[in-house]
């Protein structure tokens, strides 16, 4: 895309915005990667001789808790010195701006909330949280875990608060996220490759409700050109000129 064709999506997508009382955006990997979070797919979806998305698994963690803990504990101080970048930053400044704004994301690694993003959505759950799996009680910890961590309450094996490949989605987020995809005015995605099930089907969820839908990222996706403006490119460049 030519400077002068970008520069004509860039400013639908901001007289959207400036119309929209309600406003979302949709978050995926992408926006994570530009501050150095590795991605379940591709060459960072191998850790050790396990692939990623093996360990991910309540099959997994029964067979084995020991050495899902160790992958997570691995992801937990990888991701633990990372900041948030230009586009997290960005969507902050959206939120201040907007009337009512809904984030949702895929992401499980927090840099929204480091970003300073209020009304954040965590579909699949937060790397910084756990789990009993005894009482269900679900605590933040930020400090080094040991290799079977424990409930303080109960003594029950703790596991991460995340969604597992296999397990189903929160209910009541998953009604949240759709009741503001009806409603919404204007959606951005950005950084997601739309082939995961249901964030994938949320723009078009949200188009077919009459929202104006902007997706940004770095190649195109199975949706692009269902939507009204694809930018191709880097979510910590696009989103500032979108947002400023």
């Amino acid at each position: 895309m030519d400077e002068q064709s970008l520069n004509e999506n860039l400013a639908l997508i901001r007289q959207a915005l400036k119309r929209a009382d309600r406003v979302a955006a949709l978050t995926g990997a992408g926006i994570s990667a530009e501050s150095g979070v590795p991605t379940f797919r591709g060459a960072d979806g191998l850790w050790r001789h396990y692939r990623a998305t093996d360990l991910a698994t309540p099959e997994a963690f029964a067979r084995d808790p020991r050495l899902v803990w160790e992958f997570y504990n691995w992801r937990r101080e990888l991701l633990g010195p990372l900041r948030p970048n230009a586009a997290h930053l960005a969507l902050v400044e959206l939120e201040k701006q907007a009337p009512e704004f809904l984030l949702i994301t895929q992401n499980i690694d927090g840099l929204h909330q480091a970003a300073g993003s209020r009304r954040v959505l965590e579909l699949h759950g937060n790397l910084w949280q756990v789990r009993c799996t005894g009482c269900g009680r679900v605590m933040e910890n930020r400090a080094p875990l040991p290799a079977l961590p424990a409930c303080d309450a109960c003594g029950g094996l703790l596991r991460p608060h995340v969604v597992w490949f296999g397990e189903s989605l929160d209910p009541l987020g998953l009604n949240l996220a759709f009741k503001t995809l009806e409603s919404c005015q204007a959606l951005l995605i950005i950084g997601t490759s739309s082939n995961v099930q249901p964030a994938a089907s949320m723009g078009l969820y949200a188009r077919r409700h009459g929202a104006f839908v902007a997706e940004i990222n770095l190649e195109a996706t199975p949706a692009t050109g269902s939507y009204d403006v694809t930018l191709l490119g880097k979510a910590g460049d696009l989103l500032p000129r979108i947002v400023r």
